[in-house]
């Protein structure tokens, strides 16, 4: 692309373990769609460690991008015609979690109606998402029904996509 208005649209989800190389890869197809592309940050910055995180990430991306951060609704950022790295998957489901009282039923309900909102409008969307049930059955209630609700978003997810990789070890893997 030459410019940051698209008029298709074009899901792509990016899926892998911590420090897997989700985040590089997902900027890279971002510039390669568009030299000036959004970042959708979704975690909700609760303390200075992560508030620095945050801004060592920011200075890595340059002034190119466009920063949003948005830990819910994803539909209230129209970004029409432009390339959007949603990152990550994995907070913005945590957030919908505790806010609706650990119901995994209501918040992937929620989840889902936010996503094909958002997703509406022709675009290229770039989702991050960690794939938490690789490892082993978590050792509480808690841990087990948020695994199983971001186990059920990805799939979600990648039903609609257009492309979805995994990341394993830095090495990018086209699933589909």
């Amino acid at each position: 692309m030459n410019d940051n208005i698209t008029h298709n649209k074009k899901i792509i989800l990016i899926t892998g373990g911590q420090r897997s190389g989700k985040s590089e890869l997902s900027e890279r197809i971002a510039l390669q769609e568009s030299p000036e592309p959004v970042y959708l940050a979704t975690a909700r910055v609760l303390d200075d460690e992560f508030r620095e995180r945050v801004n060592i990430h920011q200075q890595r991306r340059g002034p190119q991008w466009t920063n949003i951060e948005e830990p819910v609704r994803l539909r209230d950022h129209s970004m029409s015609g432009r390339v959007i790295l949603v990152d990550c998957v994995t907070m913005w489901a945590t957030n919908v979690f505790f806010d609706n009282d650990e119901d995994v039923k209501s918040s992937l309900e929620i989840l889902k109606a936010e996503f094909d909102k958002f997703t509406e409008p022709a675009g290229v969307y770039i989702f991050v998402s960690n794939e938490i049930g690789s490892g082993v059955v978590g050792g509480d209630p808690l841990t087990r029904k948020f695994t199983d609700l971001q186990g059920w978003l990805n799939q979600y997810i990648a039903s609609r996509a257009t492309e979805v990789y995994l990341t394993v070890s830095g090495i990018p893997v086209k699933i589909k």
